[in-house]
């Protein structure tokens, strides 16, 4: 991807980190039916090779498959907090007018070989985990075991396993890093004053300014 160096993000464990605060990423093949993609939610198994493992779950019926099992690489497109910027809100448009809108956005791109699995223990355990992972932040969690085993066994039959070891991986967070402070306080403000549903790329920009400035 497009990579200025003030938005390159290289820290390992702040890209894990988006996986797991977004994990329903875009799933990208190319094979003899051309591009295809498809939105699943992930895990990241950071332990696992130099940049981490990425576990999911298809449908059987899923066309990708094909992709998939001739053992392509696959693109994963993994989207954080994303806003639009006005000029407006930059302190330097009051003193040349030299100013553009622009859009603020953080994303994790990850490459990998796919290996497709239909083991019934590796699904079992896989659909456990992604559930319980995603119900954690309810008052009472639903899990897998509530559903009685034989129709949890049916359910596994439908789907096949896959896991793509990460061989190379790029953050981009593109958070106001090339305005001037001034104006990226003025990002902050206006995040937070005019768009409630932007208050986390507010945060994102405070984040990546200088210690003291605030």
């Amino acid at each position: 991807m497009y990579q200025p160096p003030h938005f390159r993000e290289d820290r390992l464990e702040v890209m894990h980190g988006l996986m797991r605060a977004q994990p329903l990423a875009m799933l990208v093949t190319a094979g003899e039916g051309g591009l295809m993609a498809n939105l699943v939610p992930f895990l990241i198994d950071p332990d696992q090779g130099e940049f981490g493992l990425l576990r999911a779950h298809l449908a059987k019926a899923n066309d990708q498959l094909n992709a998939l099992r001739a053992g392509a690489e696959a693109m994963v497109l993994f989207q954080g907090p994303n806003a639009y910027v006005t000029p407006n809100w930059y302190a330097s448009k009051a003193e040349n007018h030299k100013v553009v809108p622009t859009w603020n956005y953080v994303t994790v791109h990850a490459w990998g070989t796919p290996r497709v699995l239909e083991s019934t223990e590796w699904l079992r355990q896989q659909v456990g985990e992604l559930t319980d992972v995603s119900e954690r932040v309810h008052a009472r969690p639903w899990s897998v075991d509530d559903a009685p085993e034989p129709f949890v066994a049916g359910q596994l039959k439908g789907i096949v396993g896959l896991e793509i070891p990460i061989a190379r991986i790029e953050g981009k967070w593109k958070v106001s890093q090339n305005r001037s402070l001034a104006d990226r306080h003025g990002v902050v403000d206006g995040l937070t004053r005019d768009r409630s549903d932007a208050r986390d790329m507010a945060a994102l920009v405070a984040e990546r300014m200088p210690r003291g400035t605030e």
